[in-house]
């Protein structure tokens, strides 16, 4: 039996621009919708066409007159990060909403970007940390609010200073985990600079507890070829309404952090049910290893380094 439906105001957006990254299935998709029923123009950067195609088919048949487009990006490259960059500067329209939404989850074997860095890692947290800098002058002009996705799996754990990218241990849980740890300290470290530079940008997180997303699914280009037994569980667990959410429910905290006018930069949002698990979204203590503003400043500094990606300061 399932609980009642969980929801939120989303306010009127008419004349925003509002990008969202992993938008083709999933949570992704779900946010893209709530926002384009708000009146946003949405921009759905995809990997794959074809998905991108029938993301867009899904938002416009269920918002009649949705303003929806799709453009390229392959997070996993840095070229294409740059890409996308060039094309959207090149439209010239301020971006006011980034959710950055889209990841990959514990390959069983460690894999590698077209740039050489640890799956996870590249994708989950240097290809947004570049998407961001080389967004940045749009995101200024649009006083832009950046939501960040991050996962209950940085609760515990640490980055690994000395191997950040997985090269000499690799377990795909632990350096998915700290993926989101880096991810998470970077968009508490572009607020911080944002108030200190006066940018205009407010950055938050978001987590969206557990749901039935693709993360864990059978997903062959990371080898793996079958439903791993989480999802089987977690699926079962979210269609009787017990402790965990439904894709709907999940998508809220990204949604409330991207939209509410009182969500804060520097907050972590999340469902507010057991265990973080699944409920209402509400803000939520920063995890232990988000709190270090040290640690926050290293992981900045560093993801410039790899990416080779500098934010604009004027």
């Amino acid at each position: 039996m399932t609980g009642r439906t969980i929801d939120i105001h989303i306010p009127n957006l008419t004349a925003k621009r509002a990008v969202v990254t992993g938008a083709s299935d999933g949570m992704g998709l779900r946010i893209a919708e709530r926002l384009a029923a708000a009146g946003a123009e949405g921009i759905l950067p995809v990997r794959n066409p074809a998905k991108g195609e029938q993301a867009v088919a899904r938002i416009r048949e269920r918002v009649p007159g949705a303003e929806v487009s799709l453009r390229h990006l392959d997070l996993s490259s840095l070229a294409s990060v740059a890409a996308l960059a060039d094309t959207l500067g090149s439209e010239g329209q301020p971006i006011h909403i980034l959710i950055n939404n889209a990841g990959v989850m514990t390959p069983p074997e460690r894999q590698v970007t077209a740039d050489g860095f640890e799956l996870q890692f590249g994708t989950n947290h240097l290809g947004h940390f570049a998407l961001v800098a080389r967004l940045a002058p749009l995101l200024r002009a649009g006083r832009a609010r950046v939501t960040s996705q991050v996962s209950i799996a940085a609760r515990r754990g640490a980055i690994d200073w000395d191997d950040l990218d997985s090269e000499r241990h690799y377990d795909g849980q632990r350096a998915y985990s700290r993926s989101k740890i880096a991810f998470g300290l970077f968009g508490l470290e572009l607020d911080r600079r944002s108030r200190a530079g006066g940018w205009g940008i407010t950055s938050n997180l978001s987590h969206p507890g557990v749901a039935p997303t693709s993360l864990l699914a059978a997903r062959p280009e990371l080898d793996r070829h079958e439903d791993t037994r989480a999802i089987r569980l977690i699926r079962a667990l979210s269609a009787r309404g017990i402790v965990i959410g439904t894709l709907d429910s999940a998508s809220l905290p990204a949604l409330m952090a991207a939209t509410d006018p009182s969500a804060e930069g520097g907050t972590l949002y999340g469902p507010r049910g057991l265990g973080h698990l699944g409920g209402p979204p509400a803000v939520q203590r920063l995890y232990p290893p988000l709190r270090s503003a040290a640690d926050a400043a290293r992981v900045w500094e560093a993801s410039e380094r790899l990416t080779q990606s500098a934010f604009a300061t004027a």
